[in-house]
């Protein structure tokens, strides 16, 4: 669970219900600073004169806000559309794209008017129909470690729950998810887990949930019925890279329920690619990496966005799809693999 060092209002969050339950559950903490503020500017109310600095205080502060713009992003090709919950996560992940997507804005938002955001989500399903409308609910963060203060996903599961033509799905790196589990959520919400070997954890995923607890939370969620999947990114092909991951995609098959039905498992797994521009904005805030950026060792490929990125070569990439569409198989003989890239 993420407990912040300061937490900041923006105009109007107080008036909700999600505003005054955080309101009221940190303004008794001694350590904990309280600013409240009269737009929605945070740029100064964070600590830190450099971006090493303003990454980890931003990482350390819990802003609630209100969604002012009701316009969803699309979000292809997993999803119709983006569902703007929560943005930022506490998670200090050295390869993360959010380093460099929010760039000066590290910090983690909560939206506190979550009606209005499944109002208008309702909207989006019935300018749809007849066709299903799927939402993601992580596409720029990871909603699970504030979940105890906000409830928005429990509400919003129950909202797809009751949705014929609606599908909501989001991806986590942390297990605090009992609160999930005893929920109407009628088979409309997929929750997958992102994964990697212990090594990559320990190594680049700082302040997240060891494998085996994102394992075990996973075990939970399929006993509750849930569709679930399994994220495995970024790859690194490191020496001995092969055994890592056979043995992590083993440890999944042997902490899910016996009779799960293995068809209820979805695979998608990303090779370690980066930026220019992201490799400068890592090492700026991780200047001791050891992310393995020397472009010499990889291919320079056109984004399907426009921008160029810098991946493990052709031959690399064929062998490791070959391994891990073969284990996978092999474990989970039904599951569905998505897509390996």
């Amino acid at each position: 669970m993420f407990k912040p060092k300061r937490v900041i209002f923006e105009k109007g969050s107080l008036e909700t219900e999600i505003g005054k339950n955080i309101y009221d559950r940190f303004k008794n903490e001694k350590d904990i600073e309280i600013i409240q503020i009269s737009s929605n500017q945070v740029k100064g109310k964070i600590p830190g004169d450099t971006l090493f600095e303003q990454y980890r205080h931003g990482k350390e502060t819990l802003v609630v806000g209100i969604k002012k713009s009701l316009k969803f992003q699309t979000c292809k090709p997993s999803a119709n559309y983006q569902l703007p919950l929560v943005s930022g996560c506490m998670g200090r992940c050295e390869y993360c794209y959010l380093n460099t997507q929010l760039g000066d804005k590290p910090f983690v938002r909560v939206f506190a008017n979550v009606d209005d955001v499944l109002n208008q989500a309702q909207k989006y399903i019935d300018d749809r129909l007849p066709a299903i409308t799927i939402f993601e609910g992580a596409a720029t963060s990871d909603p699970i470690p504030v979940e105890p203060y906000t409830g928005v996903l429990k509400k919003t599961i129950e909202f797809f729950g009751k949705e014929e033509k609606g599908r909501f799905r989001f991806v986590t790196k942390y297990n605090d998810i009992d609160s999930l589990l005893d929920i109407d959520h009628n088979n409309h919400t997929e929750i997958r887990f992102s994964i990697n070997t212990p090594r990559v954890i320990d190594t680049y995923e700082h302040y997240t949930a060891s494998s085996d607890k994102r394992i075990e939370a996973a075990a939970k969620v399929a006993k509750a019925g849930y569709q679930i999947g399994f994220i495995i990114a970024p790859v690194f092909l490191y020496e001995n890279w092969e055994y890592e991951y056979r043995e992590l995609i083993k440890s999944i098959k042997d902490r899910l329920p016996k009779d799960f039905d293995d068809t209820k498992i979805i695979f998608e797994v990303i090779s370690h690619r980066y930026t220019t521009k992201a490799k400068n904005r890592i090492l700026e805030i991780f200047p001791e990496t050891s992310l393995p950026m020397n472009d010499d060792y990889r291919s320079f490929k056109y984004g399907q966005f426009g921008y160029g990125k810098y991946v493990y070569t052709k031959e690399e990439l064929s062998y490791m799809k070959e391994f891990f569409q073969l284990e996978i198989k092999n474990i989970f003989p039904n599951s569905i693999v998505k897509y390996i890239i």
